[in-house]
């Protein structure tokens, strides 16, 4: 039973590292056209911002099955932590909670700033898209062109943090799970040298009462 609940902990571990990963390297193909706009001392150029902008459009204008095929990995991620939080150990508790609050976190930042900030961006019309935001909260003063929003360039700075914040979440997502590892490990470790020293003070213990008892026939 431990046997078969340790291979199904590895295979929940497998199905959380292999999305995660996979989103890390997506946000890595992602990053020659993020670090003009954020990780340099220089000012960014218009062309690293068309660059990025039509390089966004692109990728906004993939094959649905794309965009499906991103779903299911993030569903599969999902299907790794609700296995592992089944019927969840002290260990599971802590580290695989807490890797699921991250990755939530980084699904809503994937909801919220980058899949909106995709459409701003394919359809170019950056102020239209943030003073209709504003009108579905109420504010009526708002016009496009005003001072108070974002245009383009902030826009793809923006998804740029979005894509960044991402990417440091899921690495938090893969450091927890091999905080995981390691505790577990030195556990089992710790658990066999205290199983160890109990058969050595057994045999110790064995040996000194037969000692004794030969004395005693003596």
């Amino acid at each position: 039973m431990a046997l078969g609940g340790a291979r199904s902990q590895s295979f929940a571990t497998f199905l959380i590292l292999c999305p995660t990963s996979f989103f890390l390297g997506i946000l890595f193909s992602l990053f020659p056209y993020d670090y003009p706009l954020l990780w340099t001392a220089s000012t960014p150029t218009e062309a690293n911002f068309l660059s990025a902008e039509n390089h966004l459009r692109f990728l906004h204008a993939s094959p649905p099955i794309i965009a499906r095929i991103l779903h299911i990995v993030i569903v599969v991620g999902l299907l790794g932590f609700f296995i592992k939080l089944y019927r969840p150990s002290e260990s599971n508790m802590l580290f695989d909670g807490a890797s699921l609050v991250l990755y939530m976190c980084g699904f809503v930042v994937y909801m919220a700033n980058i899949v909106k900030g995709l459409r701003v961006v394919s359809s170019g019309k950056y102020d239209v898209e943030l003073v209709e935001g504003e009108l579905g909260v109420g504010n009526r003063d708002t016009n496009p062109g005003d001072g108070n929003l974002l245009g383009r360039n902030d826009s793809l700075k923006v998804l740029s943090a979005s894509n960044t914040i991402l990417a440091l979440v899921l690495v938090g997502v893969l450091v927890l799970q091999a905080g995981q590892w390691y505790a577990e490990r030195k556990q089992i470790q710790e658990t066999e040298q205290m199983e160890k020293e109990n058969v050595i003070a057994g045999k110790g213990s064995a040996a000194t009462q037969r000692t004794g008892g030969g004395k005693k026939k003596l």
